[in-house]
């Protein structure tokens, strides 16, 4: 029989093995991030006016209203079968829309095509649900590092599927023909893969595991340097070997696992050498037992990282005043962000930026250690009594997007890659965090539900916003077929600055009330 410490061993490397299937997931999970890479193309395709664009973008989003669904089949269902309903919604919604565009069925109406999109954009919420659920419970101590990590990656998804897409481009299919497909089929074979991995292993009493961490996290931010420099088109390689540096970048996270499963190894090589000699039994149970009572005294100490403000179903928390304002500090700050995001190419193409694809992967790249800093900041401040809040951090990354939108109103290509950067970057920070701060807020038990009726601000966001931004680039065409100029979106920005300036404001009042909870944790 195996002995406990050889167990542990066990479980832990099911652990981070679990963690490598959701990063994973979120590598390829980010499919309505790369719209914009396409938007243009699809717009002249289609034949759709800008207001018929932004619906489709919108669309997107809307799928998030429905996101609960996946946390309530997350309570009742295996997390592999949510998983694949997930993936098999995505394939449905894009692949329709892939087998439109290329003639191989009947015509699709408009609105048949919106329809399709909401359903591909729902499928996200199913994939993220498991993602952050096997996040935030098989790593309870370290719950802010495995969020952070895990989505940072979703953030690599244009860039991933840019490389995917110019090192097989072909003259046969048109660049939104091979991101549809590409859409439509790499979630499903992502978790086809990762499905084994993602359930609640019980790892008993809190671990060590920041050296794994700080492994993971160094893989992590050479594949964002990678990222960075091949969307920037500075690297000397070709296309093809672009994508199979992207590819070793990430299965070179299943070192931390395997190194797992060879320490577990050795200790069970070692523990049947020692049943065979019994050499020194008393002393080494004396050891064992000085151990269990540290690590016993660490899981206590530990326990404070657990605490939540309470444990709220969603119909208890949408009374709380707490809610409403982190509710609308997501809407006008990140939601803003992925607003402005989704509207990257024709903003871009309004200002006269040829080099859409690279805008739209640097974009991407920053999102990517925008949503890995809460992550570093965890790491740097975990045993430390200064810690710094969620709702703090969230006040920190809203200043900086306030000044973004500003920037942009000067007309510069060099002003279009900086406000872009900060808003990617600390948008994606926003929603990393916004998970813990979820939890801290409301609780585990109820996660699920909960974080999918706080993200449903998204398309609300998307739609108000995104229409205002529309009828705005309607007026400044002047009835030409496209609007090009500072013009076309100077009013969305400064818009934009002041709703997010508003933001600002409602997220250090949520700072000022939960500043108590966090400093007694």
């Amino acid at each position: 029989m195996d002995s406990k410490p050889s167990r542990m061993s066990s479980s832990t490397a099911f652990q981070w093995f679990s963690l490598v299937a959701v990063i994973l997931l979120q590598s390829i999970n980010g499919t309505n991030s790369n719209f914009p890479a396409y938007s243009s193309e699809l717009k002249q395709i289609l034949s759709l006016t800008q207001v018929e664009l932004n619906n489709l973008a919108f669309a997107s989003d809307a799928g998030k209203l429905l996101g609960w669904f996946s946390g309530i089949a997350a309570v009742y269902l295996p997390l592999g079968v949510v998983l694949m309903i997930g993936s098999l919604l995505g394939l449905i919604g894009y692949g329709f829309q892939y087998l439109y565009l290329c003639h191989h069925i009947g015509s699709l109406s408009y609105w048949n095509f919106f329809v399709l999109t909401i359903i591909a954009g729902n499928s996200i919420c199913w994939i993220n649900t498991v993602s952050y659920i096997v996040s935030v419970r098989n790593f309870p101590f370290h719950r802010q590092a495995a969020v952070g990590l895990t989505t940072s990656y979703i953030g690599l998804s244009p860039v991933i599927y840019t490389a995917i897409v110019n090192a097989l481009s072909s003259t046969l299919f048109r660049r939104s023909e091979q991101y549809l497909l590409l859409n439509s089929i790499l979630p499903l074979i992502a978790a086809v893969i990762a499905s084994p991995f993602v359930r609640n292993i019980d790892i008993g009493s809190a671990k060590k595991q920041e050296v794994g961490f700080m492994v993971v996290s160094m893989i992590t931010i050479g594949t964002g340097v990678y990222a960075i420099v091949i969307s920037l088109g500075a690297s000397s390689l070709s296309p093809l070997l672009n994508m199979i540096g992207m590819v070793l970048c990430l299965l070179a996270l299943i070192i931390v696992p395997l190194a797992e499963c060879l320490k577990g190894l050795v200790m069970k090589i070692s523990e049947t050498w020692q049943r065979v000699t019994d050499v020194h039994a008393h002393d080494q149970a004396v050891v064992v037992v000085e151990k269990g009572m540290k690590e016993e005294a660490d899981t206590i100490m530990d326990l404070s990282v657990l605490a939540t403000m309470e444990e709220a179903g969603a119909t208890s928390m949408i009374r709380r005043l707490n809610f409403w304002l982190y509710f609308f500090v997501y809407l006008s700050g990140a939601t803003l962000g992925l607003v402005y995001l989704n509207n990257l190419g024709q903003i871009a193409e309004s200002r006269g930026c040829t080099s859409l694809t690279s805008l739209v992967s640097f974009s991407s790249a920053f999102g990517f250690f925008g949503r890995l800093f809460p992550c570093l900041q965890h790491y740097l401040y975990s045993r430390s009594k200064h810690r710094v809040s969620g709702p703090a951090s969230i006040l920190a990354m809203m200043v900086p997007i306030s000044g973004a939108f500003f920037l942009l109103l000067n007309g510069s290509n060099v002003t279009l890659y900086i406000s872009t950067a900060i808003i990617g970057a600390c948008t994606g920070a926003t929603t990393t965090i916004a998970v813990s701060v979820t939890t801290d807020l409301f609780g585990i038990k109820n996660f699920g539900v909960n974080h999918n009726v706080v993200v449903a601000n998204i398309p609300i966001g998307s739609f108000v916003f995104g229409y205002l931004a529309a009828y705005a680039y309607r007026e400044e065409r002047h009835g030409q077929p496209i609007c090009m100029g500072l013009d076309c979106y100077r009013s969305s920005f400064v818009l934009w600055g002041c709703l997010c300036s508003f933001g600002t404001v409602l997220a250090l009042i949520l700072h000022i009330r939960t500043r108590k909870f966090y400093s007694n944790r």
